[in-house]
């Protein structure tokens, strides 16, 4: 999640829109797995209001403009992660500029392979 205020101030905000109490949710489970997945999966996200879609879109991991084995080479190029670490990526599906998140609201992310991670938005 990031917070579209801060991203659209100023560029160099874009570390503070992306760290904030709930904008990461990780969970309910975590695939472990020594293969990368597909570029061929799919991703989609769905945002619902009040028992509605009002937002739903989608792409596939082979849009990503750096493969993910690339982005952790990167990672791990100057910094040890002895206890491991999340390499978050983003959805790569961004909502229209006018819609904005309300509590109630539910955000849906699902990837075939590992499953649907559903949060409401307080």
């Amino acid at each position: 999640m990031s917070c579209r205020d801060l991203e659209g101030e100023n560029p160099l905000y874009l570390p503070q829109a992306k760290t904030f109490i709930g904008c990461a949710a990780i969970g309910p489970g975590i695939l472990v797995t020594s293969r990368p997945l597909p570029r061929a999966t799919r991703i989609s996200l769905a945002i619902r209001r009040r028992g509605r879609t009002v937002f739903s879109g989608a792409t596939l991991l082979s849009r990503m403009r750096k493969p993910l084995g690339r982005l952790v080479e990167y990672l791990f190029r100057d910094n040890a992660f002895p206890c491991g670490c999340f390499l978050m990526t983003g959805t790569g599906i961004v909502p229209p500029g006018t819609l904005c998140l309300r509590p109630g609201d539910e955000v849906r992310i699902t990837i075939g392979p590992i499953g649907t991670l559903a949060n409401t938005m307080r």
